[in-house]
């Protein structure tokens, strides 16, 4: 039967909705099965509670931590309602103001129902419910309640008169309070409270049983998000970025609000994000480092123009999450660097092993080849010195001497690359080299269409090095860059010095080189030549040599345009040579 009829709001009479409370109960039920986001839950089931209630306006106070969010349905125009979101602050005439529920909502259950005498400004029940019979009396002198701050915020509003507080609670702890507000002052009676509180109950199991819902499937979608990265990460086939753009597109899916969040990735100065990425203000940000360093963020945005239940919007375990993607995000880094490591070393040392096979079968080639090799040499130089000798046979006899010089300078660079020649290493400076290499070669150039251009610094530090070694690297290189300059060009030679070091530099303006030659052109027998016209030793001999010397080399290269090599010593700062040198008599 209806509760205080008189006072029944017209639209509740009209539908009759005081005598269906099963079917209130109905509505509340479906809405606590449908697995919407919380403010449409809440949107709903107030909408309810005010038809049911015969109240103007429906307000609710959910508490979550330090924080007190504020909700309202209300009837807007005859039988209409409409929903809305309550700020936590707000900027009066004078100054920006701070609703203050959370006080109240801890002092409200303490507070002990007692015999409230006739005119009094509230009244108290047994369930700790509060009526304020009219909120804009004047507050009494004597008997203020502990909530008096609160009065004062709600008298604010300015626009009901009776107002019932009514807590929700979640086992013993208090959750909340569902405030049913009237535009006109009436009196408590004993039907409309318990009646108003009975309602309050039934709403109350609805909005504890979707809080339930939502923790159980927020916890689902973290694990479901968790799952998806750890089958991610188990495939080996893809790349670091392809596996961190899957990544980025489990995030939102794994967050509160996923329709609304967006989130980006970035390691190392590369971004991997959601599509139609928004930065926003609201966001969730954790930090990835590896070994102490910073290697970029994971993080998860809401647009600004949202609004939301909360002041902010992100769970304390949705932080939890995202500090757990950006841990699982520095192994994947971790992981894949550690494997290219391995890759690198095992790279290394198939070549170590590989040059040292070719050392020891060199050495020994060239010192079985040597004896034989000077005899053909000899034999053949001194019949060219034999009194009439045929034409064609002294012509014979000079190609026999090319060719046997040829192979004496295959098999010295052989014993260069074995390492079978003991250095001897002086003082030297590195300009002096240039100069007297660059005489032998610019009668070479000039028929060849090449111009030589020098560029020697005067003040350029002396080296300590095998003199005939690196006259070798020197004229290896001179030599690669005229070979590469058919059609003539132009050869810079550049003598320069920095950070104790001495800086050799050979550029030329030739066919340059591709990439994958680049990348071989210091291993042993690679060549690009025709057959007879390189031995594939040569920049490995230079390459050898410089490392042996503590020095290191670099090329530049682009195919058509010409190839740079830079050859940096250590440069020597002492008038005291180490041992096994000895000063330069030039």
């Amino acid at each position: 039967m209806p509760i205080n009829e008189q006072h029944a709001h017209p639209s509740a009479k009209r539908r009759g909705l005081y005598d269906d409370r099963l079917d209130f109960s109905k509505q509340l039920l479906k809405c606590t099965t449908q697995g919407r986001p919380t403010i449409d839950f809440l949107a709903d089931t107030l909408t309810h509670v005010l038809n049911v209630s015969g109240c103007d306006a429906i307000e609710l106070w959910l508490k979550e931590g330090n924080e007190v969010f504020r909700c309202e349905t209300y009837r807007d125009r005859g039988d209409s309602s409409d929903f809305r979101i309550i700020p936590a602050s707000w900027q009066s005439d004078t100054e920006p103001l701070t609703f203050r529920a959370s006080a109240y909502l801890d002092s409200l259950g303490m507070i002990e129902p007692r015999e409230v005498p006739e005119g009094s400004f509230y009244s108290r029940t047994t369930n700790h419910s509060v009526w304020f019979h009219d909120i804009r009396q004047p507050l009494p002198q004597e008997g203020i309640p502990p909530f008096l701050p609160l009065v004062e915020d709600l008298r604010a509003e300015n626009r009901y008169r009776s107002l019932f507080l009514i807590p929700l609670h979640f086992g013993d702890t208090q959750i909340g309070c569902l405030v049913c507000k009237h535009t006109r002052k009436l009196r408590p009676t004993r039907e409309r409270i318990d009646y108003l509180e009975t309602i309050s109950a039934k709403f109350e199991l609805a909005l504890l049983h979707h809080l339930s819902q939502t923790k159980l499937q927020e916890r689902v979608k973290e694990l479901t998000c968790l799952s998806g990265i750890a089958q991610i990460r188990s495939v080996r086939e893809l790349s670091l970025d392809k596996k961190l753009q899957d990544i980025v597109m489990l995030l939102p899916p794994a967050w509160q609000y996923p329709s609304h969040a967006c989130a980006r990735i970035t390691v190392d100065g590369v971004t991997f994000q959601t599509p139609d990425f928004q930065e926003g203000t609201k966001r969730q940000v954790s930090r990835i480092h590896t070994g102490g360093i910073d290697r970029g963020a994971a993080e998860v945005h809401y647009p600004d123009d949202l609004k939301f239940l909360q002041e902010n919007p992100f769970l304390e375990e949705e932080q939890n999450l995202i500090d757990n993607i950006a841990g699982q995000i520095a192994h994947m880094i971790e992981h894949q660097e550690t494997e290219r490591a391995k890759v690198d070393l095992q790279t290394q040392l198939i070549r170590a092993d590989r040059l040292a096979a070719i050392g020891q079968l060199a050495a020994g080639v060239a010192h079985e080849l040597n004896e034989p090799l000077n005899t053909i040499l000899g034999f053949a130089q001194l019949l060219q010195k034999t009194q009439g000798i045929p034409g064609t046979a002294y012509t014979d006899l000079v190609k026999i001497t090319e060719a046997a010089l040829h192979a004496r300078t295959i098999i010295r660079e052989l014993l260069i690359f074995a390492r079978q020649t003991p250095p001897s290493r002086t003082r030297f400076s590195l300009n002096r080299i240039v100069e007297e290499e660059l005489h032998l070669f610019e009668s070479l150039s000039g028929n060849s269409g090449v111009e030589i251009k020098r560029m020697l610094d005067p003040c350029l530090p002396d080296i300590v090095a095998d003199k005939s070694q690196i006259l070798q690297v020197l004229s290896n290189l001179v030599v690669n860059a005229l070979q590469s300059m058919p059609q003539g060009g132009v050869l810079t030679l550049q003598t320069a010095s920095h950070d104790q070091a001495v800086c050799l530099v050979v550029e030329d303006t030739g066919t340059g080189m591709s990439e994958e030659e680049k990348n071989n052109i210091f291993v042993p027998f690679y060549t690009t030549k025709d057959i007879g016209q390189g031995t594939g030793l040569g920049l490995s001999v230079v390459h050898g040599i410089v490392t042996s010397h503590g020095g290191n080399i670099q090329v530049e290269s682009v195919a058509g345009q010409g190839t740079r090599f830079t050859v940096t010593f250590p440069c020597s700062l002492t008038d005291q040579p180490g041992e096994g040198t000895h000063h330069d008599s030039e």
